[in-house]
């Protein structure tokens, strides 16, 4: 058997296979509550069905002001719950295990309302300035990040991953390129990860279930944090009781990235060494046999695939048929499925 379709364990929680769905917003709540619509069924659940072993949701933001956009789906509030459950059942039953990526956006949130930042520096000069929070926002939003961690356990998900990647306010916090603050959340590497680490003490009070962890491990400027203080990050991750650091890259400022074929696993494979914690890796894998390169040489232990199922929900089987090995088919599909 290939080791992408070998199963992994995560606490108490096995995937069928090392495929997980990159998450990826969809801008598609038309209401702009924050709610499942029919597409996000479909879109969720044909991944299901085509066999991804791990279905994440795009980010979900935990405050309404929150969101990268108004049409994102939101966790902030209980009566989001009962559409997130129904989707879960849904998921469950093809067999894949599932994640919400719990997140907020802080100044790259593009909304009507006033935004929020560690400091109060813009993303760019078409960006509207945040307000740099004060320490009662910063234990109101680490309370937000507890509560939809107590709703994604109510709403039935497996895994938990937390968005501290591409610029969004937790990576604002991590990085000195956006964090200048000059308290106790400000200036040293150990300081900048402090909200980070309280996030993740708070959700550990009411979840015990895998914790996954998105970072950018390159920030793409001289000025921002390097591979050291992010094997550093890993570290601290890992005593916290981090299951897996999600491995991507850039998005704190604007920058010039050329983009290649596995381009950012090379950072994934440091830090999973380095660090003794297991990653994930994602950016342009779009084959399985280059998926399975990535696992049997230890760069990785799982592969977050995004665009390529955009491309075809069926990524897994195609994938199979490359490595010449054939998954268990949905029961409704078997007739066409070999």
């Amino acid at each position: 058997m290939p080791k992408l379709f070998e199963p992994i364990n995560f606490k108490n929680v096995t995937l069928k296979n090392r495929i997980t769905m990159s998450p990826m917003c969809m801008y598609s709540c038309t209401a702009q509550d924050g709610k499942l619509t029919p597409f996000h069924f479909t879109h969720y659940v044909s991944r299901a069905v085509g066999q991804t072993g791990l279905v994440m949701t795009e980010a979900t933001a935990v405050l309404p002001e929150g969101r990268i956009s108004p049409e994102d789906l939101g966790i902030w509030e209980d009566e989001h719950t009962s559409g997130l459950k129904e989707l879960n059942r849904e998921l469950h039953s093809y067999g894949s295990a599932t994640a919400i990526q719990l997140a907020h956006a802080g100044r790259k949130a593009r909304l009507d309302s006033k935004i929020y930042a560690p400091s109060a520096i813009p993303f760019n000069e078409s960006s509207d300035t945040p307000e740099e929070m004060s320490s009662e926002d910063i234990k109101r939003t680490i309370v937000a990040f507890k509560d939809a961690a107590r709703r994604s356990k109510e709403s039935g998900f497996d895994i938990i991953e937390i968005h501290a990647a591409h610029g969004y306010l937790i990576n604002q916090f991590l990085s000195p390129l956006t964090n200048k603050r000059s308290d106790e959340y400000g200036g040293s590497r150990e300081n900048r990860y402090r909200f980070l680490s309280q996030i993740i003490d708070t959700i550990q009070t009411v979840w015990d279930g895998p914790l996954f962890v998105r970072i950018s491990t390159d920030e793409y400027s001289e000025a921002g944090n390097s591979l050291e203080d992010m094997i550093y990050f890993a570290e601290q991750l890992n005593h916290q009781g981090v299951d897996l650091i999600d491995c991507s890259s850039g998005g704190v400022v604007p920058a010039s990235i050329n983009p290649y074929p596995g381009y950012q696993v090379k950072r994934c494979e440091a830090i999973k060494h380095k660090a003794s914690i297991s990653t994930g890796a994602v950016g342009l894998i779009t084959s399985g046999i280059q998926a399975e390169e990535i696992l049997q040489n230890d760069r990785a232990d799982l592969v977050f695939i995004g665009r390529s199922l955009l491309r075809n929900p069926y990524w897994a089987k195609a994938a199979a048929e490359e490595l010449g090995y054939s998954p268990e088919a949905p029961k409704q599909y078997e007739r066409g499925w070999n």
